[in-house]
């Protein structure tokens, strides 16, 4: 099961079930203040999982949790316990695609799978999805990739 937690997540969940073929329950969880790109304290949880779907899809299953970006580490933590207290997974795995370079305040415990596609220094990411204007994004982007 692809469990994908809210916002910059979706897209590379379902494009992993692409060629997983494997379920995909989403979650929505905050951990910053969209209007001013802060961090909070305490995680908010806007969306969870219903406890029907839940034990037939995750409970003695293997789960995939996947985000765009692994910043602080805090929401992929709550997550990761938060599936293993209330649904009995089999196993707990995380995917990003990237992980940000920098002390992090969550931990993931050593039986949670992690990976991360890339590496990046600590900087605001944004992705192509995340896009107000598709051709200015592509343009700030091969330029930077060029200073590089």
């Amino acid at each position: 099961i692809n469990a994908e937690y809210g916002g910059g997540g979706f897209i590379p969940a379902r494009i992993l079930r692409t060629y997983l073929k494997i379920p995909i329950l989403g979650v929505i969880v905050s951990l910053y203040h969209d209007e001013t790109n802060e961090i909070g304290k305490k995680v908010s949880v806007l969306q969870w999982i219903d406890e029907v779907v839940a034990k037939s899809h995750i409970s003695g299953k293997r789960i995939l949790i996947v985000d765009e970006v692994d910043d602080t580490r805090t929401t992929l933590q709550f997550c990761a316990e938060s599936l293993k207290e209330k649904h009995s997974p089999a196993a707990v795995g995380v995917f990003v695609l990237h992980n940000k370079e920098k002390s992090k305040r969550g931990i993931l415990t050593p039986d949670v799978w992690y990976c991360a596609g890339h590496t990046v220094s600590d900087a605001w990411l944004v992705y192509p999805w995340d896009a107000l204007d598709i051709a200015e994004h592509t343009r700030r982007s091969s330029s930077a990739s060029s200073k590089q």
